[in-house]
């Protein structure tokens, strides 16, 4: 059985819209999927639906944009309640500090020599619930600043490039109270990539798990360094939690190792993560 459950589309900045990212999972050969758009469960209804009619096994997540100490990190939520209250509203708060970064974002870009306006960037972010840096990168590309994606962040628009603007992220500790609060369960995604393992030491992910509510973490993701993933995978069998494998796929926003299935979740994980969304009264499916 082929799983992996880190996906996006559309909705925030991958370029497949949820049926059609369904539509290639299946291609692919994936047996079981989760849609989990940042910040978002906009495109939850028409993923499940493509995935149900394509007899693919569909999980219904979200990636929450969080921080610690004024880092970025990302939290995945499984089968959250997406009518919680505190949940909603919370990513209602995170999608508005999306949006109104963008005008801050363009003007720091103006004065790097590389101006661009919010309709050059809506071209790409078309109908998103979630508005982000792949967006304002694909504008960029379109007017000849970078060639791709990965030289827009490389060069500008990464946390530590001229060109990054801050917004706000929830703090991590609260992500994770949030998700168990919606009945989901919290996985922390790619903890080491980029200057991750910085912000969250072995020492720190022990906290999370046994003092902060932390039920797994993404071990097998394409950032991570096979020296990193036995690290990871040693911690997630110390603290009893879960691991999972994921490719992060955003379509052709990213280079052909993040491809459908580059990086897989364990049947028996992905088993005892259902059963756990299932005993949390979250939604299976």
């Amino acid at each position: 059985m082929k799983i992996d459950l880190h996906l996006h589309s559309t909705v925030s900045d991958g370029t497949d819209a949820p049926a059609a990212l369904m539509a290639a999972a299946k291609a692919a050969g994936l047996d079981a999927v989760a849609l989990t758009d940042h910040d978002t469960f906009d495109g939850l209804e028409q993923g499940r639906a493509a995935a149900s009619a394509l007899g693919l096994e569909f999980l219904a997540g979200v990636e929450m944009s969080a921080e610690v100490g004024g880092h970025s990190v990302h939290l995945l939520g499984y089968g959250c309640r997406v009518d919680d209250p505190a949940l909603a509203g919370e990513l209602d708060a995170v999608r508005d500090g999306r949006f109104g970064r963008l005008p801050r974002l363009l003007r720091r870009l103006a004065e790097l020599g590389m101006p661009l306006t919010e309709a050059d960037v809506a071209v790409f972010a078309e109908d998103a619930s979630s508005l982000g840096r792949p967006h304002v990168a694909d504008a960029m590309v379109a007017k000849g600043y970078v060639r791709d994606r990965d030289e827009a962040f490389g060069r500008w628009l990464a946390d530590d490039k001229p060109g990054y603007v801050p917004r706000y992220a929830t703090p991590l500790v609260r992500a994770i109270e949030l998700v168990r609060g919606a009945s989901g369960v919290a996985v922390l995604a790619h903890p080491w990539s980029k200057r991750g393992r910085h912000d969250l030491s072995e020492r720190y992910l022990r906290e999370l798990a046994r003092e902060h509510g932390l039920d797994g973490i993404e071990v097998d993701h394409p950032d991570h360094l096979p020296a990193e993933r036995a690290i990871l995978r040693g911690l997630v069998d110390e603290l009893r939690l879960v691991a999972t494998g994921s490719s992060d796929y955003h379509g052709t926003g990213k280079k052909a190792g993040y491809a459908l299935g580059a990086c897989l979740t364990d049947p028996d994980m992905y088993r005892r993560l259902v059963e756990l969304i299932g005993a949390r009264g979250g939604v299976v499916g």
